[in-house]
């Protein structure tokens, strides 16, 4: 089943939610995994935020760029942000 497509729900912010166009998306995936996640979103949409300083969210929860995905989770990127 490893070649199933995935549904996933794509949230957007800052510097990638300018670069994608959009805060949100819906997707349908071969990825496996957030890092796989990004590289195609990267191709996609023309991101080009480095992947290794993003965090990752899936189903409100941190996690990192090799957590497993599953039809159906919410994955939010999340750059570094600054404020004052």
């Amino acid at each position: 089943m490893a070649d199933t497509p995935l549904q996933l729900q794509i949230r957007f912010f800052a510097v990638l939610r300018e670069q994608a166009g959009c805060a949100t998306l819906k997707l349908t995936t071969a990825a496996r995994n957030p890092a796989e996640l990004y590289a195609e979103l990267q191709k996609s949409y023309a991101l080009t935020f480095p992947a290794n300083l993003l965090r990752v969210a899936i189903n409100e929860r941190y996690g990192d760029m090799q957590t497993s995905l599953s039809t159906g989770d919410h994955v939010v990127f999340i750059p570094p942000v600054a404020g004052g």
